[in-house]
């Protein structure tokens, strides 16, 4: 996993713009606020979205005075091999059955 995925703002930023296609600051920040039930400090999310831009997993256009968001192919790439490492622990066996494996 890229340094970048370390942080898991990052990983869900990325998920979001994976399943709406594009986005505008403002609405990816009301819909990660909506998922953490928390306020995010403006300046620390922004400071994450150019973070991912300036490593090449975002692109962003200006749209009238909004910024917009979507993957690149990389960020694409690293969002889906995420998830294939992620679901591959996650449908693995349970620490029961593996402990049974052993015996």
């Amino acid at each position: 996993m890229t340094k970048w995925f370390h942080s898991g703002r990052r990983r869900d930023l990325c998920a979001l713009l994976y399943d709406a296609g594009e986005l505008r600051a403002q609405s990816l920040k009301n819909r990660l606020e909506s998922h953490y039930d928390e306020r995010i400090d403006p300046g620390s999310f922004y400071a994450t979205l150019r973070s991912l831009v300036e490593s090449g997993f975002l692109d962003r256009r200006t749209e009238g005075i909004a910024d917009v968001y979507a993957l690149t192919d990389a960020g694409e790439r690293a969002l889906l091999d995420h998830y294939e490492w992620l679901s591959g622990l996650v449908d693995g066996p349970t620490p029961s059955e593996a402990a049974d494996l052993k015996d």
